[in-house]
């Protein structure tokens, strides 16, 4: 065999090498990011629903992808920590569960690309430009909606037909607090009704708050959504029937807990959604380029053990237009 033979022989024999040595090395399996501010057990559901999400477009967990799952437990000051040990991961993708979340993973990253599970105002907390082209590294779901305040006042003057009087509870630190006030401010003056805001900084300022609320002659009560307090919502319900306030909650968990009414977005259904971005995003796709998506499934649970405890009669006509009834 010449020189000229032997070095194209020599040539093929390591390409071929090489190219089994390729077909040899295990596809890489994404890994992403997925942080919360409650215990997982509290928002279980949710999670089930991203699961869900996933599932759907071909991945199985702990198979074609990896999941890291990190919970603050409801402790604000652990937030940046897990933040920036998702990042240490460099994981894929972060998926945040809300806003003080996406907070934390934007200060620990501005190249990962972060998915809002939920956000009630994604412009207005500094974390999107526009619905449209958000810019930046972040896109995800917006569960802002001008309506649910009007729907949430409606039907509590529907359950409550003398409704003049509605106590807003709320913590003025959660960043969709503001915006949150606004839409019930603004509800509120279409059907004449007077609104006090009580402002919760601290939970052991709970009981303080609903007897100003019962004191103020409050008609019924609306309650915005923080992880504040949503991380003591029996001790909410509970109040709330202490003082017979029928109460309108910010989340579904509220009435598992044995809250008398909830209507909102379906976030179930939000963090289902969540799973397509992820997609996207593993297939290419760029935050900045992929549109913030609206809510557009919304539900009305309704407790009647609840209303039975405070002796509120809920009329057939609410009962009827309830996703789920509890009995």
């Amino acid at each position: 065999m010449n020189k000229k033979n032997l070095g194209w022989l020599l040539t093929t024999i390591l390409l071929a090498a090489s190219s089994s040595a390729q077909a040899q090395q295990p596809a890489k399996v994404p890994r992403i990011g997925f942080q919360l501010d409650s215990p997982a057990s509290v928002v279980a559901a949710r999670i089930e629903g991203f699961r869900q999400g996933l599932r759907e477009l071909g991945y199985i967990e702990g198979k074609n992808i990896i999941i890291e799952w990190r919970s603050s437990e409801g402790k604000p000051e652990r937030r940046g920590d897990l933040a920036a040990e998702l990042v240490r991961l460099k994981v894929d993708v972060i998926v945040s569960a809300g806003p003080t979340i996406t907070r934390a993973v934007k200060e620990a990253t501005s190249t990962i690309p972060i998915v809002m599970a939920q956000d009630p105002d994604p412009i207005n907390n500094g974390f999107i430009a526009s619905l449209a082209r958000p810019g930046g590294n972040i896109t995800g779901l917006a569960t802002l909606s001008t309506e649910i305040s009007g729907k949430q006042l409606e039907l509590l003057k529907e359950i409550v037909p003398k409704l003049s009087r509605v106590a807003v509870i709320g913590n003025s630190t959660n960043p969709g607090d503001a915006q949150a006030l606004r839409e019930v401010v603004l509800a509120a003056g279409s059907f004449e009704i007077y609104l006090r805001y009580l402002d919760v900084l601290d939970p052991k300022d709970l009981e303080t708050t609903f007897r100003a609320a019962a004191k103020g002659r409050a008609d019924a009560l609306v309650l915005l959504g923080n992880p504040i307090l949503n991380a003591h919502r029996k001790p909410i319900v509970d109040l709330a029937a202490k003082h017979r306030l029928p109460t309108i909650y910010s989340r579904p968990e509220y009435i598992e807990s044995g809250g008398l009414m909830y209507y909102g977005t379906s976030y179930n259904d939000s963090f289902r959604r969540a799973a397509t971005y992820v997609d996207k995003i593993l297939k290419g796709a760029k935050p900045a380029e992929l549109p913030v998506e609206q809510a557009t499934k919304f539900e009305l649970i309704v407790n009647l053990k609840a209303a039975k405890q405070i002796g509120l009669t809920i009329p057939q006509r609410a009962l009827a237009r309830a996703d789920r009834v509890i009995k």
